[in-house]
């Protein structure tokens, strides 16, 4: 990443496909996914694709038999971009493991870019209560955040350890206390463990720190599979560890007395359902969450990127892309360029 992993371009303008909306980007976040993309932990979907699928922008035009939004309306834009709506997970209600998915800043161009097309039926209306800026990483970092809450299956009023404290750990920990649960954080940046006590953990560690009550449930934000087995040894009779990330470093062997003895339980989460970003921005707006994020300017989007890496951000980076109201001239794209680490 030394030498910046993105490329600026100029790129012809998307137009809406059938049941499609054209939106114009106000301000897209900044995901580890994005970051794992653009330096080649994961391969893209094809050459030049444009990240970004935290976006929040406006309806600009509605393509053929597009009826869901009107023009001028705030929407967001998730990284489940679509469905084959046919497989057996999609019938049986499990989209997020459908066979032939669709993903924004994977398979099609995201919001790194003045203008992004996405399909009606995968956008979601975001609630009044929430900027352009908070609502960016509730698009990503906190529908996976909820959904790996949900999977963890914390019982009411229990010990939740959360490893790793960025973008996803700072939303799916403002959930998890609003309901009741006690807040135990293993991270390794002193400013988090610091951020994670403002907002009402009871205990902030070091990244491998043995908290000092058993733990119900834990979920693993942070890509290092190396903390899998701390965090099933941390965990209490039956509890469950859930792996929020998409990438994950290598897990070591695991010792099954130590480790998965007792009922303790593995689980991956992958992608989420539309139901699961429905609800969530319902129990968001409720609360509501309160995102703490860092503006970039789009032209920064590496150093955003590069921050992430470093461990430099507290909360979620989010990159500005246009203000409300402002006519865009030529329109530019920031292209993953893959030119490694």
């Amino acid at each position: 990443m030394r030498t910046g992993p993105l490329v600026a371009v100029e790129c012809p303008d998307p137009r809406p496909g059938p049941g499609e909306v054209l939106l114009r980007v106000r301000v897209c976040g900044v995901c580890r996914t994005d970051l794992h993309l653009a330096v080649g932990d994961l391969a893209p979907k094809h050459d030049g694709i444009i990240p970004g699928h935290e976006v929040v922008g406006e309806v600009l035009q509605c393509g053929p038999r597009a009826k869901r939004f009107k023009r001028g309306e705030r929407v967001g834009v998730a990284w489940l971009g679509g469905t084959c709506g046919s497989c057996r997970f999609c019938l049986r209600g499990g989209e997020n493991l459908c066979l032939n998915p669709t993903f924004t800043g994977w398979d099609r161009n995201g919001g790194y870019a003045e203008l992004v097309t996405v399909a009606e039926n995968f956008a979601y209306r975001i609630p009044d209560v929430f900027s352009d800026q908070e609502a960016a990483p509730l698009l990503c970092a906190g529908i996976i955040g909820y959904r790996a809450l949900v999977r963890a299956e914390l019982p009411i009023g229990g010990r939740l350890g959360i490893y790793g404290f960025g973008a996803s750990a700072h939303l799916a920990a403002q959930i998890a206390l609003y309901q009741g649960a006690r807040l135990y954080v293993m991270t390794r940046s002193e400013d988090a463990r610091r951020f994670a006590l403002e907002l009402g953990a009871t205990f902030a560690g070091g990244a491998e720190a043995a908290p000092p009550d058993p733990l119900d449930a834990a979920i693993l934000f942070a890509p290092a599979g190396r903390l899998v087995p701390v965090a099933l040894r941390a965990l209490d009779r039956g509890g469950i560890l859930a792996v929020a990330g998409i990438h994950l470093s290598d897990i070591p062997p695991l010792n099954y007395a130590r480790e998965l003895f007792q009922e303790r339980q593995l689980r991956s989460v992958t992608a989420n359902t539309r139901a699961d970003g429905e609800e969530f921005f319902s129990i968001a707006a409720e609360i509501p969450l309160r995102p703490t994020t860092v503006t970039y300017p789009f032209s920064s989007a590496d150093q955003a990127l590069l921050d992430l890496e470093e461990g430099r951000i507290t909360g979620a980076a989010v990159l500005q892309v246009a203000e409300p109201g402002q006519l865009l001239g030529d329109r530019t794209a920031t292209r993953a360029g893959h030119q490694g680490r």
